[in-house]
Order: structure tokens, then sequence, then C-alpha cells
């Protein structure tokens, strides 16, 4: 994605000959710890800024979550301006790729060199690369400062691995970092409180829920939203209710209000969906760290801040610090570690198109009718939403995995590839074989009945494999595990999964084989 100035502020230096170096800045770099502006000269160097259309479109993207890349982008031009920088800036319409901005660029500045923090995504870096290549100019690349492992790190603490997992990384993390530790062991003697994180809210339901902080778009916001309208009238979702941290104020407010009001009740229903609960308890604060708005070491002090001044239980937060210092850390180096292979992973070989309804929500089953409704409504979704309702029906129906993560990406504020590819591809599809999981995270509509009350209101019954009412989820779970049932019983955690199909007589997976061949040819009708 690009970065954006006010509407009206003119270009400075674009048609400026060798006037120094050209400093890339992209779209989910929106910081001024960029490593790429710390020896900038700002009487001979310019910052160049894109919103290239083809960002947009690559992908089907939301119209929210392109709202959100053009108006924090064009914030942080203007804060790039205030503190005394050249800004090159090229606004949706101009440019169909950042290659052919960056070209252009090239061209106009004539620059020494070009300059940019290494990007969050491959086929950009290949793309940046070329741009340089094809202009004659050399690119020099940094190190991206705003994770807490480099990609060297990491690569070094995965060599010669099998298989990958978080938790021995995140505990690295955890001793190397200091956080949530007494000397050399873990505070109160334990590493992880995710077995205490896994409740449900019950039959009387999450119960008052704190108001999610909402911040009123400004001129340039505004501004950016109308423009998104104009650019992007066919694209899916809602801008209605548009009201993202897209500054730096903004996304400071969002983290005091979270670690305040949501973090001491965090933990243990992390998990648990409620219908029209959009929320929760849940942080809202990935879209923020991944445009970089935020740095996760303030994010994760805030935490460890609120726990060791008695305002929020380890059990909270220890889940949010692991989906922070752990997880978001982990899948970024596994991203590097495993491109360009894992964008084309596909393990179980399938190829079924993605329902149509996955963008539009318009599906007799309420849970997914909820989580898509919610997306397409705010461009979010909490992940046990995405993992458990969105992407396991996915993994059961056996889309095409390379469908199924366009859609992640295009659909969430949040999404950037180095985090959408390996949560989608390796962890709900598991097309990567189990690369870094354990297992198939593969469940019955039961799970949903258990997290949520959204089977409560459903045309389909979630206890039922066959018959009128049956819900898809459950029909294609136990075709899942009839499917691959040499497979699943030789894997320690899904031994038992495959062992609940010797309940079946012979009659009843005839009937479960032939009911689901004929779900699985309908399925944008469910």
């Amino acid at each position: 994605m690009g970065r954006t100035p006010s509407p009206a502020a003119p270009r400075s230096g674009r048609t400026a000959a060798g006037t120094g170096r050209l400093v890339v800045v992209l779209g989910d770099q929106l910081t001024l710890a960029n490593p790429a502006l710390a020896r900038i000269d700002r009487a001979r160097d310019t910052v160049l800024m894109v919103e290239a259309s083809g960002e947009a479109t690559h992908v089907w993207s939301h119209r929210a979550r392109i709202a959100m890349f053009v108006a924090a982008m064009r914030h942080f031009a203007e804060e790039l301006r205030a503190a005394g920088f050249r800004v090159d800036y090229r606004r949706t319409g101009e440019h169909p790729t950042l290659a052919h901005a960056w070209r252009d660029a090239i061209a106009s500045h004539r620059p020494s060199v070009v300059v940019a923090c290494e990007p969050g995504e491959w086929r950009v870096l290949g793309d940046l690369q070329q741009a340089c290549d094809a202009s004659g100019v050399a690119l020099e690349l940094l190190a991206d400062t705003h994770f807490l492992c480099s990609r060297d790190e990491f690569a070094r603490w995965a060599k010669d691995r099998e298989s990958l997992r978080m938790e021995p990384f995140y505990r690295r993390m955890r001793a190397r970092t200091g956080v949530l530790m007494d000397g050399g062991e873990p505070v109160s003697g334990r590493w992880n409180y995710d077995a205490d994180n896994r409740k449900g809210f019950g039959a009387k339901g999450p119960g008052p829920l704190p108001e999610v902080p909402s911040f009123a778009p400004d001129a340039i916001t505004r501004d950016a939203i109308a423009d998104v309208a104009r650019a992007y009238p066919g694209h899916p979702g809602s801008l209605a209710s548009f009201a993202w941290p897209v500054t730096r104020r903004d996304a400071m407010g969002a983290l005091e209000a979270f670690v305040r009001e949501r973090l001491p009740a965090f933990g243990p229903t992390q998990d648990a969906m409620w219908n029209g609960m959009t929320v929760g308890w849940h942080s809202m604060l990935s879209a923020a760290l991944n445009l970089k708005l935020l740095d996760p070491r303030e994010v994760i002090a805030a935490a460890e801040a609120e726990y060791r001044a008695g305002r929020a239980g380890l059990d909270s937060v220890e889940g949010f610090v692991r989906q922070v210092l752990g997880w978001r850390e982990f899948v970024r180096g596994v991203y590097w570690r495993d491109m360009p292979g894992l964008a084309s992973a596909n393990y179980f070989g399938h190829e079924r198109t993605l329902p149509a309804w996955y963008w539009t929500g318009d599906t007799q089953m309420a849970c997914m009718r909820e989580t898509v409704g919610q997306t397409l409504e705010h461009g979010y979704a909490h992940h046990i939403q995405r993992l458990m309702v969105t992407g396991n029906f996915a993994l059961l129906a056996r889309v095409l995995p390379q469908d199924v993560c366009a859609w992640y990406l295009a659909v969430y504020v949040d999404a950037v590839e180095w985090a959408e590819l390996p949560n989608v591809a390796g962890m709900a599809l598991y097309a990567n074989g189990g690369r870094f999981t354990s297992k198939p995270y593969a469940a019955s509509g039961q799970y949903v009945k258990r997290m949520s009350n959204a089977c409560a209101g459903c045309r389909y019954d979630p206890a039922r494999r066959t018959g009128e009412d049956a819900c898809p989820m459950t029909a294609l779970f136990w075709r899942f595990l009839a499917d691959h049932e040499r497979w699943l019983a030789g894997q320690p955690r899904t031994a038992l999964m495959a062992a609940n199909l010797a309940r079946l007589r012979e009659g009843e997976r005839k009937d479960l084989v032939r009911e689901t061949d004929a779900l699985l040819d309908r399925l944008d009708r469910v």
C-alpha cells in the first residue's frame, strides 16, 4: 500500500534531479523509527510514498482495509512534512502498481541510491529490487527493527529443526527480553496459561461489555474514505462505520483504552464468541501494530505494567503477551523462512472454489453468517472466528488454499501477508503439512455450539452429521475424518478423532459419503 499527504499538499522535489537518495516508505512502515529515515539528509533526500491501485486490487480488498492504509499513509506524510522531510506522495489513480511509481520516481529524481526498510511481503521485495535493477540504481535495504526478532535471528534459531513450534520460540523470547520473568524463571513459575483461557461465556452470555474506543474521521481521513469509495465502488465491505485509529496519537489512545478497560478480562474467554459481539475484550490493536503506528515493545510493556501493578491477572496478561511476543514474531519468521513455497502449499490437494457467500454472508449457517457479516461490516473478526469458523469450514469444504488466503488478505483491515499467510495456509488449512502445527485445526459444529450461542438460532443441528438438518460443518468434519482416517490415526494428537469413526456402522459411513458428496456440490446454497 502507499502513503498519502493532505489533499492540497504539493509534492516536494518531484522533478528535482540528482537530489540525493530516494527513501521508499511503504504503507505498513508508518513510523519515525523506520530505519530508512534515520540517516536521511532532509535538504537533499526525498521520501517517496505511493498509493498504488494494484495494492488494493491484487486481492479484492475490503474498502475499509484500503481506507485504513490510505488514511494512515496520508497522516504520516503530513507528519513527515511537519518534521522537515521532503515528501513525494503519489495518490490513488496515478500509478497502477508500486513498481510503476518507483520507476517513474527514479527517473524524476535520479537518486544516487534507493533506500528502504526491508518490505514485509515477498512480492513487494521482489518488485522493488526489479524496479531498481531496471532503472540502473542501487537498492540499500535496512533490517526492520520494528520486530523483536530479526529475520536472521529467527533463521539461526530455526536452522536444522525438522518442525517449528511456537512454544520453545516464545519461551526463548521471554527469557531474552525479560518480559514476565523473575530472574531466569517465568513469573509465578509458569510459562503458559493457554489451558486456562479457553472458556465459553455460558448460557448467560458475556454480560456488560466495555465500550470500544472509536476514532471519528478527521478531514484527512474523510477525504481518504471518499477517494476509496470513488475509486473502488465494486469492492466488498462497508465504509459507513469506519472509526479505526489511523494516527500514532489515536493508536496510543487505543492501546491505553485496551489495557485499562479490556485486558483484565481478556484471557479466560478470549476464544469465546457471541452473536452481536464484535470485539468483546480483544485488543483491536493488530492493524495499528501491522502498520507500525504502534511498536510491539510498548504494547508488551503496557500489558506487563498492568500485571505488575496488580490491575490485571497473569492469565490475561500472559495470554496477550504470547500473541504479540510469541505468535506474531514467530509467524513473521516462518513466513520469510518458508516463502515462496508457502504461498503455493496444498498438502491435501484441495481444489474447490470458495463459496460465494464468503463475500456476502448470505448463508443459512448462523455462525458463518454472523462472522462473515461482521467481517464485511467492520473488516474485523477475532482470532477464533477466523480460525475455527471461516478457516475451519474452508478446510473441511476442500477449498483451494490460495483462494482462501486471498480472501483473508482482502477482507481484514489488519491483513498483511507475512501475518495472514502463515496463519491461514499453515494453521487454519494445514496446507503446509504441519510445518509449525501439530495437527489440523478441524472441528465439528459442536465446537461452535460450545464456544458461542450461534447454534441456538441456526436452521442446522450441530449434533447431526447426516439428514436434512445436519450441520454442514459437522457433516464435513466427519467426512474429513473418513477421508483421512489412516493418516489421522497415525498422528498422536488426532488418533482419538480417528478412533471415533469406529462407532459408525458401514451403512452410516455410506450415508455420510453420499450426503457430503451432494453437500460439497451445493456449498453456495447452504
